[in-house]
């Protein structure tokens, strides 16, 4: 895990290096009407009206990222957690809200006053074997950057930076004459890492770049993160679903369901003390070796509700296990509130 103290001094001694406020991202959809007869001005209401549904993959999310920190980002698959890492770096255009970086407003920035900051902000894309060009050589998808920012001004010292890139990250120079398809999937996304650091970025997405490798290679991902980390004072948006490993890496962790924030804490006094019922029933579920450390097992009712319609008030509220909930829940959205611990939480009736 990355050092707490060293992420608290870092976020004391400066301002947050990413801010999000209020950022939502919402995809225009086409809505499937039954096929029933019906008369012929509601068929033209339904054909004017067929535009207007939205699926609302992010909502209204605030946070902040420190300087040198992990921040974990956790939740279901289809949450909206890869969709706000590439709408945080702009590969995808936000509906609302503001986005911050160093402190420069790149909410509405044209594409070609983003490109000083591309070399700032990267991406480790979740599939090592999909995010890779087959056409092209090791050498030139990691030079690739280099050529684009002006890194290089020579063939000679590009060849010699994407040969310290690779050795970097644990594979041989001899790599740079080799395609994608010669390597495991371990090897392919160290090659991706590799690719991210061409630039010397300071804020990196990770989004879920393990889920797509065995699990005997995992564990060589994450302390290669952590290792580069420690060496470049890397700032990680660390995109997961599985909640052992975020354990491991992260300062802090933050909980997404369908689109929102639910919970925001420190990841020893989340994984110690989870608030949310959501929480509650995600890290009940997570395996552990230590049967006394066992929690028990929360088995969520229905599932996830279209982000088409979500449902009034808590998005959660239709699932939540919790008994006698008060009217507010089906009524109003909560909004993310700090308890005495420092947690913040979305929840009426977390304490």
């Amino acid at each position: 895990m990355s050092d707490p103290a060293r992420a608290d001094a870092a976020g004391a001694a400066a301002a947050p290096l990413l801010q999000l406020e209020g950022v939502s991202k919402h995809f225009a959809t086409k809505v499937a009407w039954p096929r029933e007869p019906v008369a012929p001005h509601v068929r033209v209401w339904r054909a004017l009206s067929r535009m207007s549904a939205a699926v609302r993959a992010v909502e209204e999310v605030t946070l902040d990222v420190l300087p040198g920190e992990t921040l974990g980002l956790v939740g279901e698959r289809g949450c909206g957690k890869s969709t706000l890492g590439r709408t945080v770096l702009r590969l995808l255009d936000p509906t609302a809200g503001r986005i911050r970086f160093a402190g420069q407003d790149i909410t509405a920035l044209p594409q070609v006053a983003l490109r000083p900051l591309r070399r700032r902000m990267q991406m480790i894309f979740q599939d090592p074997y999909a995010s890779l060009n087959p056409r092209l050589t090791v050498g030139a998808t990691v030079g690739e950057p280099l050529e684009i920012h002006r890194l290089a001004t020579t063939r000679a010292r590009r060849d010699e930076r994407v040969a310290e890139l690779l050795s970097r990250v644990g594979l041989r120079p001899d790599a740079a004459q080799r395609y994608p398809h010669e390597f495991s999937g371990g090897q392919r996304q160290r090659i991706g890492i590799a690719r991210a650091l061409a630039v010397s970025p300071e804020f990196i997405v990770c989004d879920e770049p393990i889920s797509a490798l065995d699990v005997s290679i995992q564990a060589q991902i994450v302390n290669l993160l952590q290792d580069l980390q420690a060496a470049d004072r890397l700032t990680y948006l660390f995109i997961s679903h599985d909640l052992r490993v975020v354990q491991h890496i992260c300062d802090r962790v933050a909980v997404m369901y369908l689109g929102r924030l639910v919970e925001l804490a420190p990841a020893a006094g989340l994984y110690r003390k989870p608030r949310h019922p959501y929480t509650q029933a995600l890290l009940s579920a997570v395996p552990v070796p230590d049967p006394a450390a066992r929690r028990q097992r929360i088995i969520l009712q229905g599932d996830v509700p279209s982000p088409l319609r979500p449902p009034p008030g808590c998005a959660f509220h239709p699932r939540c296990p919790v008994k006698d909930k008060p009217e507010a829940c089906k009524r109003d959205v909560p909004r993310l509130r700090v308890l005495g611990d420092g947690t913040q939480v979305a929840c009426h009736v977390a304490e």
